[in-house]
Protein backbone atom coordinates (compact mmCIF):
# COMPACT_ATOMS: atom_id res chain seq x y z
CA UNK A 1 0.00 0.00 0.00
CA UNK A 2 1.59 3.35 -0.80
CA UNK A 3 2.38 6.12 1.67
CA UNK A 4 -0.56 7.83 -0.01
CA UNK A 5 -3.23 5.86 0.71
CA UNK A 6 -2.14 5.10 4.50
CA UNK A 7 -2.61 8.49 4.75
CA UNK A 8 -5.34 9.32 2.91
CA UNK A 9 -8.13 10.75 5.40
CA UNK A 10 -12.05 9.43 5.37
CA UNK A 11 -14.63 11.90 4.80
CA UNK A 12 -18.01 10.29 5.35
CA UNK A 13 -20.93 12.10 3.28
CA UNK A 14 -24.15 11.53 1.27
CA UNK A 15 -25.84 11.91 -2.08
CA UNK A 16 -29.68 11.92 -2.54
CA UNK A 17 -30.51 11.61 -6.07
CA UNK A 18 -33.47 14.02 -6.58
CA UNK A 19 -34.56 12.38 -9.53
CA UNK A 20 -35.21 8.96 -8.01
CA UNK A 21 -36.88 9.69 -4.71
CA UNK A 22 -40.55 9.19 -4.45
CA UNK A 23 -41.09 10.57 -1.35
CA UNK A 24 -42.07 7.33 0.03
CA UNK A 25 -40.46 8.27 3.28
CA UNK A 26 -38.86 4.88 3.85
CA UNK A 27 -35.76 6.61 5.47
CA UNK A 28 -37.93 8.35 8.15
CA UNK A 29 -39.13 5.24 9.48
CA UNK A 30 -36.43 3.43 9.09
CA UNK A 31 -34.60 6.36 11.08
CA UNK A 32 -36.74 6.31 13.50
CA UNK A 33 -37.07 2.23 14.43
CA UNK A 34 -33.39 2.36 14.06
CA UNK A 35 -32.44 4.97 16.29
CA UNK A 36 -35.41 4.70 19.22
CA UNK A 37 -36.10 8.13 17.99
CA UNK A 38 -39.00 9.65 19.73
CA UNK A 39 -42.78 10.65 18.26
CA UNK A 40 -42.39 13.82 17.19
CA UNK A 41 -38.22 13.87 16.77
CA UNK A 42 -37.04 13.61 13.33
CA UNK A 43 -33.62 12.81 12.50
CA UNK A 44 -34.37 12.66 8.97
CA UNK A 45 -37.39 14.09 7.02
CA UNK A 46 -38.99 14.29 3.32
CA UNK A 47 -39.59 17.69 2.03
CA UNK A 48 -42.21 18.17 -0.81
CA UNK A 49 -41.50 21.17 -2.49
CA UNK A 50 -43.97 22.41 -5.91
CA UNK A 51 -43.44 24.87 -7.62
CA UNK A 52 -45.10 27.45 -10.57
CA UNK A 53 -49.06 27.52 -11.51
CA UNK A 54 -51.17 24.94 -13.07
CA UNK A 55 -50.52 23.58 -15.10
CA UNK A 56 -46.97 24.23 -15.29
CA UNK A 57 -46.95 22.85 -11.92
CA UNK A 58 -43.17 20.94 -11.27
CA UNK A 59 -42.74 18.75 -7.62
CA UNK A 60 -39.24 18.68 -6.10
CA UNK A 61 -39.14 16.03 -3.30
CA UNK A 62 -35.51 16.44 -0.72
CA UNK A 63 -34.95 13.66 1.59
CA UNK A 64 -33.36 15.69 4.12
CA UNK A 65 -31.06 15.26 7.74
CA UNK A 66 -27.89 16.96 9.37
CA UNK A 67 -26.06 18.14 6.83
CA UNK A 68 -22.51 17.07 8.56
CA UNK A 69 -20.87 20.22 7.70
CA UNK A 70 -17.11 20.28 7.63
CA UNK A 71 -17.38 23.90 9.20
CA UNK A 72 -20.70 23.47 11.61
CA UNK A 73 -21.55 26.44 13.45
CA UNK A 74 -23.29 23.76 15.80
CA UNK A 75 -19.98 22.30 16.79
CA UNK A 76 -18.31 25.45 17.30
CA UNK A 77 -21.26 27.25 19.40
CA UNK A 78 -21.40 24.23 21.44
CA UNK A 79 -20.39 25.17 25.05
CA UNK A 80 -20.14 21.69 26.69
CA UNK A 81 -18.42 20.18 24.01
CA UNK A 82 -21.02 17.64 23.24
CA UNK A 83 -21.40 18.62 19.86
CA UNK A 84 -18.16 17.49 17.62
CA UNK A 85 -16.59 15.28 14.86
CA UNK A 86 -15.94 11.85 14.57
CA UNK A 87 -13.79 9.87 12.50
CA UNK A 88 -14.92 10.59 9.05
CA UNK A 89 -15.80 14.34 10.17
CA UNK A 90 -19.51 13.14 10.76
CA UNK A 91 -20.85 15.31 13.41
CA UNK A 92 -21.87 14.03 16.60
CA UNK A 93 -23.35 14.46 19.89
CA UNK A 94 -22.18 13.34 23.14
CA UNK A 95 -25.68 13.14 25.25
CA UNK A 96 -23.49 12.86 28.48
CA UNK A 97 -22.26 16.22 27.75
CA UNK A 98 -25.05 17.67 26.15
CA UNK A 99 -26.60 20.20 28.82
CA UNK A 100 -30.08 20.67 26.51
CA UNK A 101 -28.79 23.87 26.01
CA UNK A 102 -30.04 24.70 22.50
CA UNK A 103 -26.84 26.78 21.53
CA UNK A 104 -26.70 23.68 18.87
CA UNK A 105 -30.12 24.36 17.64
CA UNK A 106 -30.08 28.08 16.82
CA UNK A 107 -26.81 27.76 15.24
CA UNK A 108 -27.81 25.09 12.90
CA UNK A 109 -29.14 26.56 9.46
CA UNK A 110 -30.42 23.27 8.52
CA UNK A 111 -33.33 22.61 11.80
CA UNK A 112 -31.77 19.10 11.81
CA UNK A 113 -31.71 18.85 15.65
CA UNK A 114 -34.13 18.14 17.84
CA UNK A 115 -34.46 17.83 22.17
CA UNK A 116 -35.12 14.04 23.23
CA UNK A 117 -37.44 13.67 26.15
CA UNK A 118 -34.44 12.52 28.19
CA UNK A 119 -33.17 16.70 27.83
CA UNK A 120 -30.24 16.12 25.10
CA UNK A 121 -30.04 17.02 21.42
CA UNK A 122 -30.40 14.26 19.37
CA UNK A 123 -29.54 14.25 15.23
CA UNK A 124 -29.15 12.22 12.10
CA UNK A 125 -25.81 10.37 12.86
CA UNK A 126 -24.87 8.75 9.54
CA UNK A 127 -25.80 5.62 11.65
CA UNK A 128 -22.07 5.62 12.82
CA UNK A 129 -22.87 2.75 14.60
CA UNK A 130 -23.80 0.76 11.20
CA UNK A 131 -20.71 2.34 9.45
CA UNK A 132 -18.25 0.76 12.22
CA UNK A 133 -19.84 -3.02 11.13
CA UNK A 134 -19.33 -2.25 7.66
CA UNK A 135 -23.25 -1.42 7.30
CA UNK A 136 -24.69 1.83 5.33
CA UNK A 137 -26.94 3.97 7.33
CA UNK A 138 -30.59 2.82 7.69
CA UNK A 139 -32.03 5.14 5.35
CA UNK A 140 -29.83 4.37 2.77
CA UNK A 141 -30.23 0.24 3.18
CA UNK A 142 -34.05 0.93 3.17
CA UNK A 143 -34.65 3.36 0.10
CA UNK A 144 -36.53 1.32 -2.38
CA UNK A 145 -35.57 3.70 -5.66
CA UNK A 146 -31.62 3.26 -4.05
CA UNK A 147 -31.72 7.14 -4.20
CA UNK A 148 -29.58 7.67 -1.47
CA UNK A 149 -25.92 6.69 -1.43
CA UNK A 150 -23.29 6.79 1.94
CA UNK A 151 -19.21 6.81 0.66
CA UNK A 152 -16.32 8.38 2.06
CA UNK A 153 -15.50 11.35 -0.03
CA UNK A 154 -11.41 10.59 0.91
CA UNK A 155 -11.75 7.77 -1.29
CA UNK A 156 -11.62 8.46 -4.96
CA UNK A 157 -12.42 5.28 -5.59
CA UNK A 158 -15.76 4.80 -3.74
CA UNK A 159 -18.96 4.83 -5.12
CA UNK A 160 -20.05 8.09 -3.66
CA UNK A 161 -16.94 9.67 -4.58
CA UNK A 162 -17.73 8.68 -8.38
CA UNK A 163 -21.18 9.42 -8.22
CA UNK A 164 -20.19 12.98 -7.65
CA UNK A 165 -17.01 13.33 -10.13
CA UNK A 166 -19.65 12.51 -12.68
CA UNK A 167 -23.32 13.96 -11.76
CA UNK A 168 -24.13 17.81 -11.42
CA UNK A 169 -24.72 18.47 -7.65
CA UNK A 170 -25.73 20.84 -5.25
CA UNK A 171 -25.89 21.12 -1.57
CA UNK A 172 -28.41 23.55 0.78
CA UNK A 173 -27.92 27.37 1.57
CA UNK A 174 -23.92 26.89 0.36
CA UNK A 175 -23.89 30.58 1.63
CA UNK A 176 -23.88 29.77 4.80
CA UNK A 177 -20.41 28.23 4.45
CA UNK A 178 -20.77 25.28 6.14
CA UNK A 179 -19.53 23.07 3.36
CA UNK A 180 -22.10 20.30 4.14
CA UNK A 181 -22.13 16.83 3.14
CA UNK A 182 -25.31 15.64 1.61
CA UNK A 183 -25.09 16.59 -1.44
CA UNK A 184 -28.27 17.04 -4.10
CA UNK A 185 -27.89 15.48 -7.11
CA UNK A 186 -30.13 16.91 -10.37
Amino acid sequence: MSAILRKRKKRYAMAMDMRKCVGCNACVLACKAENDVPEGGFRCWVEIEIRGAFPDLKQRIVSSRCMHCADAPCVSNCPTGASFYSEGGAVQVDPDKCTGCKACIAACPYGARFVRPEGYVDKCTFCMHRVAKGKDPACVEVCPTESLVFGDLGDPESSLAKLLARRQHETLKPEQGTEPHLFFLS
